[in-house]
């Protein structure tokens, strides 16, 4: 039986955005051992037939001992497990699992899930990731991207090997068995927002929207884990918003929702709460910037407005609030087809199970 690896942050990752490919991996005869942090879902993951391994990869650490500690786990990982081929998520496991790939000539694939703010940001460390970045994926197989602009960052960047195969993969994509179109709620109007409370998520830019639009008719609802004692302070006495906090189940809040209000300049790969929310049938309103700028059809299906300017957040927000319920309605009716025909997640996992079979002997 052929054994495939996976390097990834952690066991919530894989089981919410991997588990159609682990799934289908398995189905299709392979032995699948997940590597990373051992966190929610690791009984669904063993479920599915995974073998899992504990990995902290510290994913938000700077410490270069520790990041040449998670290569030498790594590289003693993959020596014992022997995989005929290693997929790879995540800034660090790309980097380290790569190269421990290399090490031990083992043919890889890595998934650019977005630049993150380290890769971004111009400066020092900018340099650095830079640098690391192009030595990881230096030997892969193909690198797979989730937006034209994160490759052009790699090309421009001198980060790709010359003639090095590359697939653009429609983010995550949506499982659309779990989010499918749900019937309009009629009642009051609801923005929602869904996502870890940051600056660069947009936070300040939906509470503007809600301290000019908000009223008995009109809610607004934020979701997701805040670990800034400011902004939780905020969100817990800002009588003009309704925080729920992290939320493992969003399907009754997109129910409930009228607009999805994420106006995020954060650097990632695709948005995956834009595609839930539009497979649900939500219009949708979100900043013109990659990963968020794919997901939706401007005027048709929602609204793109310019990255950090609030003024163009609240005339999207007051288009939405002047239309009729018929409107909206068909607006998430047009996004809903258009997940359905581009983002359907079984087409990232047919793009891999075709790069795996390149490899069958």
């Amino acid at each position: 039986m052929k054994k495939i690896v996976i390097l990834i942050n952690d066991t919530t990752y894989a089981y919410n955005l991997r588990g159609a490919i682990i799934e289908q991996l398995i189905q299709e005869g392979y032995q699948v051992v997940v590597v990373g942090k051992l966190l929610e879902h690791q009984e669904k993951l063993k479920g599915l037939g995974a073998k899992l391994i504990g990995v902290d990869t510290g994913r938000h650490g700077k410490n270069p001992f520790a990041d040449l500690h998670l290569f030498l786990q790594y590289r003693k990982i993959l020596k014992e497990e022997k995989p005929d081929i290693v997929l790879t998520y995540n800034i660090k496991p790309n980097v380290y699992g790569g190269i421990a790939c290399q090490f031990l000539k083992i043919p890889y694939l890595p998934n650019i899930t977005g630049l993150g703010t380290p890769v971004e940001i111009p400066g020092p460390l900018q340099k650095l990731t830079i640098f690391l970045y192009k030595i990881g994926v230096a030997g892969a197989s193909c690198v797979f991207f989730q937006n034209e602009s994160n490759r052009d960052f790699f090309y421009t960047h001198n980060m790709l090997q010359i003639n090095m195969r590359t697939k653009i993969l429609p983010g995550s994509g949506v499982d659309l068995r779990r989010f499918q179109w749900l019937p309009w709620h009629k009642g009051k109007l609801h923005f929602l927002f869904v996502a870890r409370v940051m600056k660069e998520k947009g936070i300040d830019l939906f509470l503007a929207a809600a301290h000019r639009f908000a009223s008995s008719d009109i809610i607004f609802d934020v979701c997701g884990a805040c670990d800034d004692p400011k902004y939780l302070k905020v969100l817990k006495n800002d009588s003009s918003i309704v925080y729920h906090g992290a939320q493992k189940n969003l399907i009754p809040f997109y129910e409930r929702c009228s607009c999805f209000l994420y106006p995020s300049y954060y650097p990632e790969g695709m948005s995956n709460v834009l595609l839930e929310a539009a497979a649900s049938g939500r219009p949708v309103i979100a900043a013109d910037r990659p990963g968020c700028r794919e997901t939706l059809e401007d005027g048709v299906t929602g609204f793109l407005v310019p990255i950090n300017d609030e003024k163009a957040i609240l005339n999207a927000t007051e288009k939405i609030i002047n239309m009729s319920v018929e409107q909206r309605s068909q607006m998430g009716i047009l996004g809903r087809k258009r997940i359905q025909e581009r983002f359907d997640r079984q087409i990232v996992v047919k793009a891999y199970l075709e790069e795996i079979k390149r490899f069958r002997k």
